[in-house]
């Protein structure tokens, strides 16, 4: 395409087929190896097309524009379906990230299932195990639902998050459910348990997550765009977490009281 494009300023026209057969065999052997040869094969009539793509702008759709350049060349060209071939680097990352978005929900399906039973076998209870999990549904369904309000897509920076922000969610329920249940055997209320429980663990966990934010949000310094969303929706995954773990979860423990029933000396606790 390079030679093409030279001739064809040289004449200001475009060559006809009988020129390009000239300038072909006028061509030496040298130049028709560096310049012809790796991208036509005479010999089963093959041409290589070589496209160069901007990938670090964050807007690159591969699927879609691999679609389209399919389409262009059968509905445009008149290439037949069976005679085009993708290859490259950029084909075979969308071929993985492809992969990736059907292993991503398959997993997060078999994470949430794998915590449920941990949960059953820490706490003993279906109805904590079911309050324990659900800040981690509401964290990642933040970070995941305010990539797609952003349009921000999913690669190999940013599909991780979702796993980060469940881990981390499990945690900050397993350190304040463990929490309550101690403060809770002191006098059976749930309100006064709840205060004690903030005022310890909740502290902690809000420290460390405070750190952790801070610490992945350096990322958004760097010049490299994938690093810049992992490190801030990393942070918010965080600040999604720790706001579920310090309000969801103590506001579903108040509402169905899965440690027992609350004792009598509650008012005294309350005032």
């Amino acid at each position: 395409m390079q030679l093409y494009a030279v001739a064809r300023d040289l004449s200001g026209r475009n060559l006809n087929d009988l020129e390009i057969a000239i300038m072909r065999q006028s061509l030496s052997d040298d130049i028709y190896q560096q310049m012809v040869a790796p991208y036509l094969l005479e010999d089963i009539d093959e041409a290589r097309i070589q496209l160069r793509v901007m990938e670090t702008g964050g807007q690159l759709r591969r699927a879609e524009l691999l679609e389209k350049i399919q389409n262009y060349a059968i509905n445009n060209v008149g290439i037949a379906p069976e005679n085009i071939r993708f290859t490259g680097i950029l084909v075979l990352y969308n071929n993985m990230l492809q992969s990736l978005y059907k292993s991503q929900i398959l997993t997060l399906g078999a994470v949430f299932v794998g915590i449920m039973l941990m949960f059953l076998v820490l706490f003993r209870s279906i109805k904590i195990s079911i309050i324990a999990i659900l800040p981690n549904f509401l964290a990642a369904g933040i970070v995941l639902g305010g990539m797609g309000i952003m349009s921000i897509p999913l690669d190999m920076m940013t599909i991780t998050i979702a796993a980060i922000t469940v881990g981390i969610g499990v945690d900050h329920a397993i350190h304040y459910l463990s929490r309550f249940r101690k403060e809770f055997a002191v006098d059976q209320n749930y309100l006064a348990s709840m205060h004690r429980a903030h005022a310890s663990i909740g502290q902690a966990l809000f420290y460390t997550a405070i750190t952790i934010i801070v610490g992945f949000s350096i990322l958004a310094l760097s010049n490299f765009i994938p690093s810049v969303y992992f490190g801030l929706l990393t942070g918010l995954a965080m600040l999604a977490a720790l706001l579920g773990s310090m309000t969801l979860l103590p506001k579903l423990i108040l509402l169905t009281e899965p440690f027992g029933n609350q004792s009598e000396i509650a008012p005294l606790q309350r005032s």
